[in-house]
């Protein structure tokens, strides 16, 4: 199967507290239509599809950076946040446990409303839970189907399967516009541990098994199975719960802190937003950025968007509420301006982003990842900091510093 990546998802309990939750609704709804805007539905599929974008997407919300429970959050916000824009033709049907026997039901009602066929949906739907139950015997049962479809008939399928002996998860990803054959490397890809060699009966290399199983099936085995395993590779998330040095690329976050926080580049990355926004929220508004215009390959260290806001258990450090609220403010003002006027595309956000990569790829500032995160411990009361179980800090954006904290270095 066609990889676009992979990670170890360790199995977490708890839950998401209604004050996150509602923040990542409200988030997630704007960055999904800005996208829309600027790359159309084949551009926010495609991102749905790669599951290291899904990860960073997931962080960048708030979620822990690489738990299971990041997969089950992120969808349902992004249900609630599209149901409520029916306007952009794009629902997400089913969930998981008892949600996803929904999705036939939910793909019918869809289908009804754009006049897509909905008994197609639905045998794909069927048949792609089948595939990664059935055919790709790796250990995991699935317990999560999610089926993002467009009313132009594209669709995502995310799915999850989990092995409690291991407490680890695995995540699939199929994409509509990649999959030509059930049975010819469908995913875009599967998210998981390394467990060695599995029997994959959907890649296109098992074709003579799959001729094999059912020649048994007909008649006395004549032949033998062949070699059905296949390795496969992954970005393995470690099970510790906290991000360290290791897990972010301290020169991607080091533009970042630049360009929110030395004062030069933050007076001129200022005037693509909004004059005299604070740095802690510029900050943030750069990883969003990210999230919307960044390529692929900007994707491989995740832990770096819970940077935006942290994350929910206080990992790299409390979600910064006040931060959240400012960001979901200018965002649904960008969607407003964009809508209004679309001359306002490639503008704001995406300078942003532009501005960001070239003081990255100019200066090389290097982050002290550890320093930045104990700097935003300690700063988190400041911007209401919240985590599972504690209560609320102060929410006074008005004590957002001018002044950078050591937290990079700029060779100039």
């Amino acid at each position: 199967m066609r990889k676009t990546g992979s990670a170890d998802l360790p199995l977490h309990s708890g839950h998401v507290p209604a004050w996150l939750a509602e923040r990542m609704r409200r988030l997630s709804g704007p960055l999904a239509e800005l996208i829309l805007l600027e790359f159309g539905e084949e551009g926010f599929l495609s991102r749905l599809a790669d599951p290291l974008w899904f990860q960073g997407f997931g962080a960048l919300l708030g979620m822990d950076w690489h738990s299971s429970g990041v997969t089950t959050s992120v969808l349902y916000a992004l249900k609630r946040a599209l149901d409520e824009r029916p306007e952009l033709g794009i629902e997400v049907c089913g969930g998981r446990g008892r949600f996803s026997r929904k999705t036939p039901e939910q793909l019918l009602a869809f289908a009804e409303r754009t006049g897509l066929e909905g008994e197609a949906l639905v045998k794909t739907s069927r048949l792609v839970a089948k595939v990664d139950n059935t055919c790709v015997q790796d250990g995991y049962q699935l317990y999560l189907h999610a089926f993002v479809v467009t009313r132009s008939g594209k669709w995502v399928v995310i799915q999850q399967g989990m092995n409690p002996q291991e407490r680890t998860a695995r995540r699939y990803h199929w994409y509509s516009q990649k999959v030509s054959d059930f049975f010819a490397d469908p995913h875009t890809a599967v998210v998981g541990p390394h467990r060695g060699r599995i029997i994959n009966l959907a890649a296109s290399g098992a074709a003579p098994a799959r001729e094999g199983i059912l020649d048994f099936v007909a008649q006395p085995l004549k032949t033998q199975l062949g070699e059905l395993a296949r390795a496969v590779d992954c970005v393995r998330m470690p099970s510790r719960h906290h991000v360290a040095p290791l897990d972010v690329d301290p020169v991607r976050l080091g533009a970042v802190l630049a360009v929110a926080h030395e004062a030069s580049l933050r007076e001129f990355s200022e005037f693509l937003l909004l004059k005299g926004m604070g740095p802690r929220t510029l900050q943030a508004l750069a990883l969003v950025a990210e999230v919307i215009y960044g390529a692929p390959v900007r994707f491989t260290d995740p832990a770096r968007f819970s940077f935006a806001h942290g994350g929910k258990d206080g990992h790299p450090f409390p979600v910064l509420t006040g931060v959240y609220d400012r960001v979901i403010e200018e965002l649904d003002l960008l969607v407003g301006r964009m809508k209004a006027d679309r001359s306002e595309k490639r503008a704001s956000l995406q300078k942003l982003h532009a501005f960001t990569r070239w003081v990255e790829e100019t200066f090389q500032p290097k982050a002290d990842v550890s320093a930045v995160m104990e700097h935003e411990r300690v700063n988190a009361p400041l911007h209401g900091g919240r985590s599972v179980g504690e209560g609320r800090g102060r929410k006074d954006l008005r004590g957002e510093s001018s002044t950078s904290p050591l937290q990079f270095e700029l060779p100039f």
